[in-house]
Parts: C-alpha cells; structure tokens; sequence
C-alpha cells in the first residue's frame, strides 16, 4: 500500500500562504472558494468605483479579488 500522503486542496476557513503576486508572503484566511480560485481575507485588495443607487452611496469600494489556487499554499494545521 503506497503510503504518500495525498494533497488537500484550500477550503473554507483554511489558513493559506500567497506564493505568487503582489501579496507574495502574506497569509491569511479563505473566505470562499470559486472552482479553481480562493478569496483570502485581506489579500489582492482591489478597488472598484460604483455608482450610487437606490438606497446606497457611490463613491470607491475596497474589494478581495481570488487568487487562482495554484498561488497559495495550504499552511500546515497543528
């Protein structure tokens, strides 16, 4: 029987490590997963501008955006 340990893939609530990109170094937690990318919490912030609507103010919003998970990896659970 082989004896190899299988890889996980991140999941909700997972502690990750950014290996690629502008947040290389910084970890952080999953928020939620879309197919093959994860947003992480207070990484790859991004801004986006929005119009106001009914009820709601315009102005500049601070978005995460995912990361493809191929640039995270999962931090060991201890």
């Amino acid at each position: 029987m082989d004896t190899q340990s299988k890889k996980r893939t991140p999941k909700k609530d997972d502690e990750v490590y950014v290996l690629c990109g502008n947040s290389r170094g910084m970890t952080g937690k999953v928020l939620r997963r879309i197919d093959n990318k994860v947003v992480v919490q207070g990484i790859n912030m991004r801004k986006k501008h929005v119009k106001p609507n009914q009820g709601q103010k315009g102005g500049v919003v601070t978005l995460e955006k995912p990361i493809h998970i191929s640039n995270v990896k999962l931090l060991q659970e201890s």
